[in-house]
């Protein structure tokens, strides 16, 4: 008996691995050594490491020499954050409200005051509330670390990073970005902006998981997390696993190479059939500017532990939100901190497209959505 094929739609949470990902690890991982080495095995992997290094840069805009090699974004993130506090860098952090966990979880245990960055309805960062928080650190005489994201991983809302740049301007303050929803969808370069940090993740844009990076400039180049044993340059010790790497170079360039050719509408074919079946339908952060891979929704009246099922009984592979808080359905702090009303944030649901998304993939979900909106027309269980 054949079991139906899933419908991906939840690149957010991992794109499928690309095909010449998956070769170029297959073909480190039948290399035996340690790219530390200086015998023809290691120089191979070191090689490997390099090459991808160069891709990773490229795609993020920025020299060969600033990219760090890391075991996941969170790894990235909390370099930056646990590094600066540590180093006795900063005095206070300030986090956007709707950052992700990793982010969160990190600024709450770095040891160090902090405040949140409020969310506009939108999604948006409130950014007098921001100019009103620095002045204030400066008024103090306080070195702040101000850890955003390029774009948010529920909502796709894309946050003005040059704007909240130039607030920093000219000061001493630090500025992480969490560029893991945005490199590969977002144009971004990292060595004019005046972020300090920018943190990536290879399983976003089709590589494997369990690999990522930290981009930095030369004055945080002291920051550590895991000193070890000299390797990345001796800002993260650890010997690197060339096969992981080298699936991120791949992925890396060819996120650059295939930038304008990603998947194009997709979301607003989804968005747009949506709205044809459930009219009261409600998208969060609409009004503002969204990268167009993802698509934070809410069916009024369903709750999404009830939608997911439906959904997933119809072989649509969809997410409550973040993937990253052990498998619950619970709901979202991106839409409290956006005053969402709870009885509809208990509703949201999350879609999202990558690499691999196809207009076939819009129409089976779409398909069962239209099964679900029959389903629960008229219907009060669902909000039971």
């Amino acid at each position: 008996m054949t079991r139906n094929a899933v419908t991906y739609l939840d690149h957010s949470a991992s794109a499928p691995l690309l095909p010449d990902a998956q070769s170029a690890m297959v073909e480190a991982f039948a290399i035996p050594g340690n790219p530390s080495s200086v015998h023809e095995n290691g120089r191979k992997l070191r090689a490997i490491i390099e090459e991808a290094r160069d891709h990773v840069a490229l795609l993020c805009g920025t020299a060969r020499g600033r990219v760090v090699f890391t075991g996941s974004a969170t790894e990235s993130l909390t370099h930056a954050i646990w590094g600066l506090a540590r180093s006795q860098k900063i005095n206070r952090i300030l986090v956007g409200a709707g950052e992700h966990m990793a982010v969160i979880r990190a600024v709450e245990t770095a040891g160090v005051p902090f405040d949140f960055i409020p969310l506009h309805t939108n999604g948006l960062l409130n950014l007098a509330a921001l100019e009103r928080q620095l002045g204030e650190a400066d008024a103090a005489g306080e070195r702040v670390l101000a850890a955003v994201q390029q774009v948010n991983n529920e909502t796709s809302v894309v946050q003005p990073i040059d704007e909240i740049g130039n607030l920093m301007y000219d000061s001493e303050h630090y500025l992480l970005v969490d560029g893991a929803q945005g490199a590969g969808k977002v144009e971004f370069y990292f060595d004019p902006s005046r972020a300090d940090f920018y943190s990536v993740s290879a399983h976003k844009i089709g590589g494997p998981a369990g690999v990522g990076a930290l981009i930095l400039k030369p004055r945080v180049d002291d920051v550590r997390l895991i000193p070890g044993g000299g390797q990345e340059q001796g800002r993260r010790g650890g010997t690197e696993s060339a096969a992981l790497i080298a699936g991120f170079g791949v992925a890396a360039a060819q996120a650059t190479e295939n930038f304008a050719q990603m998947p194009q509408g997709l979301v607003e074919k989804a968005e747009k059939g949506l709205k044809g079946l459930f009219p009261h339908i409600e998208i969060f952060g609409a009004e503002a500017p969204r990268s167009g891979f993802s698509s934070s929704f809410a069916l009024p009246g369903i709750k999404n532990n009830i939608s997911m099922i439906q959904y997933d009984l119809a072989h649509i592979a969809l997410s409550a939100g973040s993937a990253c808080s052990s498998g619950k359905v619970s709901r979202s702090h991106v839409l409290d901190a956006m005053q969402i009303d709870p009885a509809l944030a208990d509703c949201a649901l999350r879609l999202s497209v990558g690499w691999s998304s196809t207009e076939a993939d819009i129409e089976a979900f779409l398909s069962a959505s239209a099964q679900i909106a029959e389903k629960f027309k008229g219907d009060d269980r669902a909000r039971a």
